[in-house]
Formats: structure tokens, C-alpha cells, sequence
């Protein structure tokens, strides 16, 4: 049942913009879940959900790490250590980074598996990410600069 509806937070907050526990908890009764806000804390944690601002400024969670463990912390590394910049254009995401390493970081995006990305295009210093929409641009967006901003923590 954890499963299912951890799988259905995910779902939830992909599609609507959800701001409070209080707000997932009834889209989760909905959907069929009896759930104690005490049930909401701990998947929030469980997931590793963020929180971000919205286009009109409203807080909603989000969800940074799709694979979790120590492969995904190597992707973030990968992207922490080789980053310079993030700009949109359209439905593009453009990423500067460090010379020579555009292909690995494009590399890390894709096992990421994010799901706003449909592919990338790397060059040398730049990497050209297509997105599905310039909603999701924005949203990329600011996951890739989350990503870069938080601490990894491995088990070396």
C-alpha cells in the first residue's frame, strides 16, 4: 500500500500544483487513500520532495531525485562539479559548463531520468536540453539549480 501510494504522491504533484501536506492529504482521499498527515510527513521525507515556486509564486513540492542511492549522488556530482549556468529559451533549457565537460553532464541528466526531459544535444561547454513544454522549461530549470545548490551525501 506504501508503494502505491508513494506512487501516487509522485503522480499528484507532477500534475497539480501542490503546495501543502494538508493539500496532497486530500487529493490522496480522492484518489481512494485514507491518510494522517503524521502518513504525509514521513513519504514527503521518503521521497526526498522539495519545494519550489511556482510561476505565480506559490510554493509546490517537486521532485529532485527519481533514483536515490549512490549512483544518483554521483550523477548530482557530476552536474554539482561541472555546472556554470542554466538559461531557458522556448522549450530549451540551456546549460553551460565547464569546457570538455558537456557530454558527462548531459549523460548524468539523462540516466536522471527527469521527467520534463524529451533529450540533450552536448557540445564541448554547452548543452542543449529539449523540454515538452515552457512550463516544464522553467520547472528544469530551477531542478537543475537545486541539484547544483544541495549537499550530496554519499557512503564513500
Amino acid at each position: 500500500m506504501k508503494k502505491k501510494r508513494q506512487g501516487k504522491i509522485i503522480e499528484i504533484i507532477q500534475k497539480y500544483n501542490v503546495g501543502t501536506q494538508e493539500e496532497l492529504a486530500d487529493r490522496l482521499r480522492e484518489e481512494g487513500f485514507q491518510v494522517t498527515q503524521a502518513t504525509i510527513s514521513r513519504d514527503i521525507r521518503e521521497l526526498k520532495l522539495s519545494k519550489m515556486s511556482a510561476e505565480d509564486g506559490v510554493q509546490k513540492y517537486i521532485v529532485l531525485e527519481q533514483n536515490g542511492g549512490e549512483l544518483e549522488n554521483r550523477y548530482v556530482r557530476v552536474l554539482q562539479e561541472a555546472y556554470s549556468s542554466v538559461d531557458t529559451a522556448q522549450n530549451l533549457v540551456v546549460i553551460r559548463t565547464v569546457s570538455g565537460m558537456a557530454m558527462a553532464v548531459a549523460a548524468a541528466l539523462d540516466a536522471m531520468k527527469l521527467p520534463e526531459i524529451v533529450g540533450c544535444i552536448a557540445g564541448d561547454d554547452t548543452i542543449f536540453v529539449a523540454v515538452h513544454t515552457q512550463e516544464e522549461t522553467r520547472l528544469l530549470r530551477e531542478k537543475v539549480r537545486m541539484i547544483v545548490a544541495r549537499e550530496v551525501h554519499s557512503e564513500e
